[in-house]
């Protein structure tokens, strides 16, 4: 399968260059963009069994996007703490020595017909996520592979194949993954949106956890490695309306993991009002979680929900204020129980103050 997935995505890149001669005679100034941001945050988290942290810490990306023709483009970010799949925070310490930098997004992006794109690189998460939820995803996280989206109409797919482990002395790891799913006008101001997903994860079993190791709430052998495959159905609905002049987007989203008969399952609904993107505008949003230990795969959900991972439950409340367009305000406030499967249960409280820069 894995050479399957690389052939595809070598395959993928020649209509990409015969593309080029579109544009070879167009100024390289004009089919070249900066885009980027820069976050700066203060963070404190509380938990039971250990003492109250404080810290101070910035997330910082530059992307160079470059139109090759009409239909492809290429683009490249650069990335603060690019060695971890789905946080690019850094904390001021390490007595003043410098921070690591890395590409956090390569990849191209043809559009054969209107509606339908191909990204082939390490990309943008594709995957329709539910009202932002982190339940299975982390919204840093980008994976890589290949992936193709098309709306047509009311209906709209996504489906990837993507490395995600590869290892000289046993098999790959890949993730298999789609999304079919519609959207229905209700009215003249409500949208439904509603669909499921398959999530297919290979080699897992006898593996240590991707990434670093650490299971994240995943359930692990005596030897620190899987002990469940991870094939997950994912269920999703929202329901986008207004009230009076705001926006109101109410959310639900279900995941199953169909390898094993215990913890198996997670939940995630809430809603959120406003929208901040122009200056003076506001949003307000709460979601509850419920993710049992080998529902998803606990390396790839949010990074800051129940101290990141699995085998979590509880509050994220999300509060952001436009100052213009191009500078926020922000406040995340997580009020979670973890390890109420593996560990004794505990309290786990954090809070994020943001101001965050955009540009482009």
């Amino acid at each position: 399968m894995q050479q399957i997935v690389r052939a595809v995505a070598l395959l993928s890149i020649v209509p990409f260059l015969s593309a080029y001669a579109d544009t070879e005679k167009q100024d390289w100034t004009e089919r070249l963009h900066l885009s980027g941001d820069l976050r700066l945050r203060y963070e404190e988290i509380k938990r039971e069994t250990q003492v109250r942290r404080d810290r101070g810490r910035y997330r910082a990306r530059l992307a160079l996007i470059a139109d090759v023709s009409d239909k492809v483009k290429v683009v490249m970010e650069l990335a603060s703490a690019a060695d971890n799949p789905v946080s690019r925070n850094v904390t001021f310490d390490g007595g003043f020595s410098g921070d690591d930098i890395g590409f956090d997004l390569v990849y191209v992006d043809w559009t054969p017909i209107d509606g339908m794109h191909v990204y082939v690189g390490k990309m943008k998460n594709p995957f329709f996520r539910a009202g932002g939820a982190p339940l299975i995803w982390d919204s840093d996280l980008n994976p890589e592979g290949i992936a193709l989206t098309n709306e047509k109409g009311v209906f709209f797919g996504n489906a990837g194949a993507f490395s995600v482990e590869e290892r000289s002395e046993s098999g790959d790891s890949t993730l298999m993954a789609t999304q079919i799913g519609a959207k229905f006008d209700i009215g003249d101001k409500s949208k439904l949106t509603a669909g499921v997903g398959y999530f297919r994860y290979s080699n897992t079993i006898g593996n240590e956890p991707f990434h670093d190791g650490e299971p994240k709430g995943n359930s692990v052998d005596l030897l620190g490695n899987y002990i469940f495959d991870y094939k997950d159905t994912e269920l999703f609905a929202v329901f986008d309306t207004r009230v009076g002049e705001l926006p109101l987007s109410i959310h639900v989203q279900w995941a199953h993991n169909n390898e094993v008969d215990e913890q198996d399952a997670g939940l995630a609904y809430g809603a959120k009002l406003g929208s901040a993107r122009d200056k003076g505008q506001w949003e307000f949003g709460w979601t509850y979680q419920d993710i049992e230990a080998d529902a998803v795969i606990g390396t790839f959900n949010d990074s800051d929900f129940g101290d990141s991972g699995t085998d979590a439950s509880g509050h994220l409340i999300e509060a952001k204020y436009a100052v213009s367009k191009s500078i926020f305000l922000g406040a995340t406030f997580f009020i979670n129980k973890i390890n109420s499967f593996s560990l004794p249960e505990e309290d786990y409280d954090r809070m994020q103050l943001d101001v965050e820069f955009r540009f482009k």
